[in-house]
């Protein structure tokens, strides 16, 4: 075990990157604790919503461990909101307040994995002890359920204060709440614009997300209602768009890039996703047979000016897995290693973009004739 003052002396270390002090000074270590299982610590932000407290709790973690040597072990580090008055002060500016990053899954086509990706990037960044929700924005053609095994999951609604609140569906370490879990899985969802734009509204204002690290939305294909309806209700931090290899689908993808760079939506794009990369047979695991093009992705992450995040193989275990609701993410396999990595640079460009870029704040669009 260790002391209080050994483990202050560690978090003193640990610079917050917009403030530039030490989070001991700012007065955000409020708890400490060491015994057998570890230490823990709780923080208290001043704002609740700091984009940089995903990349602090991993500093702290990391501090900890090279500071005071391998027999230091991270029990749990806890972020708690300041204080009551202040959490009331942010929930009437804005929803979600409690959560650091709001990304946005994209893509410009359909079938291109999107929400294969999104799943399990999730569960990925979940394994690294970040807390994640994943939300279902594909009010159309919602397949998390499926993908999660929980196509006859029914959320619980409990009233507080005169308002419903939604229980999301808590799966492999990850809050869930899709459309899917309110229709059954047979019915085709026939709705307009406007219908499902309110009903993601809902989702996004009444789900008992609590505090989230990252918070994933998986967006419809394409450029839609949808899209503008998530930037107009959050603060998007940033997007990830997924692709093929495809001409057609890196067309669309380019597309996609340039929907969030608009002057009027100006969402900041952390990155392109190249899935179905190639293909993998598991017989011959060293082979890659690029059936869908060679690099295409690359080409358009230069062309563009985005980092290329990850290059995702088809691989028969990624669809199976899917498929039987247990994603190829929680494996030991080179396919789940892949999600592992794509995890590491996608949190590695979330704190960049939240080191070198001003928070991002809700889009307000005027709509002319």
């Amino acid at each position: 075990m260790f002391s209080n003052d050994q483990i202050l002396t560690a978090l003193r270390k640990v610079i917050h990157p917009e403030k530039e002090k030490d989070i001991v000074s700012l007065g955000m270590v409020t708890e400490i604790h060491s015994d057998e299982n570890g230490i823990s610590i709780i923080l208290e932000p001043e704002k609740s919503n700091d984009p940089f407290l995903s990349s602090i709790k991993s500093r702290v973690a990391r501090t900890i461990k090279d500071t005071l040597g391998a027999n230091a072990v991270i029990a749990n580090i806890e972020v708690r909101p300041k204080a009551e008055a202040q959490k009331k002060h942010e929930k009437s500016e804005e929803l979600l307040p409690g959560i650091s990053n709001i990304i946005a899954v994209s893509s410009g086509k359909g079938g291109v994995g999107k929400t294969t990706v999104a799943v399990n990037l999730a569960i990925a960044l979940a394994r690294k002890n970040y807390s994640v929700g994943l939300l279902d924005a594909d009010v159309f053609g919602p397949s998390i359920p499926k993908m999660l095994g929980a196509e006859n999951f029914r959320p619980e609604v409990k009233r507080e204060k005169g308002t419903d609140f939604i229980i999301p569906l808590m799966k492999y370490g990850v809050k869930v709440l899709s459309p899917g879990f309110f229709v059954d899985p047979s019915d085709a969802v026939v709705w307009r614009g406007p219908m499902a734009s309110n009903f993601l509204k809902q989702l996004i204002a009444q789900g008992e997300w609590g505090p989230l690290d990252f918070l994933l939305i998986d967006l419809p294909p394409g450029t839609s209602d949808i899209h503008l309806t998530l930037v107009q209700e959050v603060a998007v931090t940033g997007a990830i768009i997924i692709s093929t290899p495809q001409e057609v689908a890196l067309a669309d993808a380019a597309k996609g890039i340039s929907m969030f760079r608009n002057e009027n939506i100006n969402v900041p794009v952390l990155g392109l996703v190249e899935n179905m990369s190639w293909f993998t047979p598991a017989e011959l695991p060293e082979n890659k047979y690029f059936i869908f093009g060679k690099d295409g992705g690359t080409k358009l992450a230069e062309k563009m000016n985005v980092p290329l995040l990850g290059q995702i193989p088809i691989v028969q275990s990624i669809c199976e897995s899917g498929d039987k609701g247990s994603p190829v993410a929680l494996e030991k396999s080179p396919a789940g290693e892949a999600f592992m990595s794509l995890a590491d640079e996608v949190i590695e460009k979330v704190n960049r973009r939240n080191r070198e870029q001003r928070p991002t704040v809700k889009v307000h669009i005027n709509n002319k004739n």
